[in-house]
């Protein structure tokens, strides 16, 4: 998935974090909120301005930046 036209950076917004379509709600939050528990539906229902998309690109977004990490040994 290109997550990069969904997930936005703006040094103003959310401190820097990566946020949704230039939207209050970050990647984190759309994190946690799976962490926790909740449906892709239950998300949707909630905040209606998210799409089936954004949470997809929210996962790829935490996935490449999983891959990325550098592990000290």
């Amino acid at each position: 998935m290109n997550y990069q036209r969904v997930i936005t950076l703006e040094p103003g917004r959310r401190g820097g974090r990566p946020c949704i379509r230039g939207m209050r709600i970050a990647v984190a939050d759309v994190l946690g909120w799976l962490a926790a528990g909740m449906s892709h539906e239950q998300i949707i229902s909630d905040y209606p301005e998210l799409t089936e998309e954004d949470i997809r690109a929210s996962l790829a977004y935490a996935a490449d930046r999983e891959r990325r990490v550098v592990v000290a040994v």
